[in-house]
């Protein structure tokens, strides 16, 4: 079974146009370095509007079938950031830990870790990930936080997502 993840950049400039987004592809190229079994990504661009992420993720969670789904920008404590609020108000449960070991990650490099506001939730059958803006933090964060994602797929009974064990090993008990 062919996993489908759902990638969104939320970023004003990147939406408009006025630069490339960098971010959303350094998502697809980690992903696609992680992962060995096929997948492929719905990858979007939009505003910080708050109504048009929560849409976006309810439409790739409930209508696009995405096992999980993974955001980038919105995160920090601009007034515009507000991808963790519309995450919130379309997931059922919260994963808090996920944005605990981020921020204790990026925090190893960066003392304003401490003003990020990732976070992580489900909704349904999919698991929603909240990254940073930047591409070096998308892959520590990704670095950091992935090992635990197939195993929290297969609790959902989403596709089994097999990985490239010389790059990230993916932990799962022992059955």
């Amino acid at each position: 079974m062919t996993a489908k993840i759902g990638i969104i950049t939320v970023s004003d400039r990147a939406s408009a146009g006025v630069y490339e987004d960098i971010s959303g592809k350094a998502i697809i190229d980690v992903l696609d370095s992680y992962l060995s079994s096929p997948w492929e990504s719905d990858y979007r661009v939009i505003p910080d509007e708050q109504d048009l992420i929560e849409k976006t993720i309810i439409d790739m969670v409930d209508n696009q079938k995405c096992s999980l789904v993974v955001t980038t920008g919105g995160t920090g404590p601009a007034l515009r950031d507000v991808t963790p609020e519309a995450t919130e108000a379309v997931c059922d449960r919260m994963m808090p830990g996920f944005g605990e070991l981020m921020r204790q990650v990026s925090l190893q490099y960066v003392p304003t870790a401490i003003l990020s506001r990732q976070t992580a939730g489900l909704r349904g059958s999919s698991l929603i990930i909240n990254l940073p803006g930047k591409p070096k933090s998308i892959k520590e964060c990704l670095d950091a936080v992935f090992p635990a994602v197939p195993y929290c797929i297969d609790l959902m009974n989403g596709p089994f997502l097999e990985v490239n064990e010389d790059i990230i090993k993916a932990f799962r008990p022992k059955s």
